[in-house]
């Protein structure tokens, strides 16, 4: 574990007080869309380096079990290049004064607390403000399922699925894996979810190449997933909207039904505690999936719906800071 005393020297560098540091701070600076407009943000670079090592390794002409053979040795070796940045960038920390500020940078751009709610929050105003099309266009830098096949509660539906989903990808599950390994545990991570979302698919041209990618960002998002959905449920205790009792029960008996192993959790939750219903029939570019309802709530949902559930997001987000808090002072 890179959070332990071997790699801390307290009197500077105290990883789970900085990542505290960097939740806190993310409220605030969120996305740093201006800096990242000068520089690459780090998923950027990532994501280069999957396209790159995807263009030449991923051909076609291959058999299947050689491009699932290459798509193996692409994970190792981002995994493995992670790894070795991740531990460079806190020995920094634990070996330089004021080395943790690049420690710090990096968690504020790799954990996705404000960047969430700001793009799940736009489509809410778009919608109530200036109507369907404009929350169409909103929506679609969230979700991949096509967005001209949603109706008004179809994008309001979909933005609070994003929302509870990328709770456990994109917020709960960084800070997991940075509390059990440190920073090189959170960069793996997230190379591998972007690895994921990049070549995980399950069409022609990556069903064989990206399956140990797929497989791999399952595993890592297990317990995280697990979390979520747990965070959901205390936060709706803070929400005078939401139904915690809901939420739990939905959570446990719905989380199943949905067609990955992890994002059944979150989205159960939030179903649960706002009342609602959510997956279900839905259109992706690829085709028609015809999942099961999560939730027995109502499927109508309204931008009102978009704001309680920012709420809550916003509450298991504490929720989520205050088991590091525990952690850290334990």
């Amino acid at each position: 574990m890179i959070a332990t005393d071997s790699l801390i020297s307290f009197d500077t560098y105290d990883p789970l007080w900085l990542l505290l540091a960097a939740l806190a701070l993310d409220v605030y600076v969120g996305d740093m869309n201006r800096l990242f407009k000068m520089i690459k943000h780090p998923v950027v670079w990532i994501g280069d380096l999957i396209s790159l090592l995807e263009g030449k390794l991923n051909r076609t002409s291959r058999s299947e079990v050689n491009r699932a053979i290459r798509g193996f040795v692409v994970v190792a070796v981002i995994v493995s290049l992670c790894w070795i940045i991740g531990m460079a960038v806190a020995w920094l920390g634990q070996n330089y004064p004021f080395g943790w500020v690049l420690e710090l940078f990096l968690v504020i751009s790799l954990v996705a607390q404000r960047s969430l709610f700001s793009y799940v929050r736009r489509v809410g105003i778009a919608l109530n403000k200036e109507g369907l099309s404009a929350g169409r266009e909103a929506v679609s830098h969230i979700v991949g399922r096509d967005p001209d096949q949603l109706d008004n509660h179809g994008v309001a539906r979909a933005a609070i699925e994003s929302l509870a989903e990328n709770f456990g990808d994109a917020v709960v599950a960084p800070v997991f894996w940075y509390v059990l390994f440190g920073f090189p545990g959170l960069l793996i991570y997230k190379a591998v979810n972007t690895m994921d979302s990049m070549i995980g698919h399950k069409s022609e041209r990556y069903k064989s190449f990206g399956f140990t990618a797929a497989r791999l960002d399952d595993i890592l998002n297990l317990i995280p997933a697990r979390l979520a959905g747990l965070w959901i449920f205390l936060g709706s205790f803070f929400v005078p909207t939401s139904s915690p009792l809901k939420s739990l029960k939905t959570m446990v008996r719905d989380a199943r039904k949905h067609r990955s192993p992890n994002a059944g959790w979150p989205e159960g939750a939030m179903a649960g505690a706002l009342d609602i219903s959510l997956a279900g029939p839905r259109k992706y570019r690829e085709g028609q999936v015809n999942d099961e309802w999560i939730g027995e709530g109502r499927a109508r949902v309204i931008p009102k719906d978009i704001k309680r559930a920012l709420q809550t997001y916003v509450a298991a987000c504490c929720v989520n800071a205050a088991f590091v808090a525990l952690i850290a002072i334990l």
